[in-house]
């Protein structure tokens, strides 16, 4: 059965960042979107960049190589043309620390 599992402190991720995380040496991007906690796949499915290094826009991470977007709540790419989806990761805050559920 899957388990949540700590990955980080909330103090650790101030509003609006993304931050690359290994959770049983998978890349998970972590983003803190005004206070909710999102999590999705870290590896661009297009050029293999770690989306960390992109930027926020509300919901979507734009990635710094080549501009592919993804929503960080459904995981579903958008560019000019298809790339797959990443992996969603459910999140929850106990106490102080960020957990995502692992399948």
């Amino acid at each position: 059965m899957p388990d949540f599992e700590n990955v980080a402190k909330t103090a650790d991720m101030p509003a609006d960042s993304l931050k690359t995380i290994y959770v049983k040496d998978t890349p998970i991007l972590l983003a803190n979107v005004k206070g909710k906690f999102l999590a999705i796949g870290a590896i661009c499915t297009h050029r293999g960049c770690d989306l960390s290094e992109g930027t926020l826009q509300v919901t979507t991470v734009v990635c710094a190589c080549h501009g592919a977007r993804w929503n960080l709540e459904t995981g579903t790419a958008s560019f000019m043309r298809p790339l797959p989806d990443l992996p969603v990761y459910a999140t929850r805050v106990a106490d102080d620390n960020i957990q995502i559920k692992i399948p």
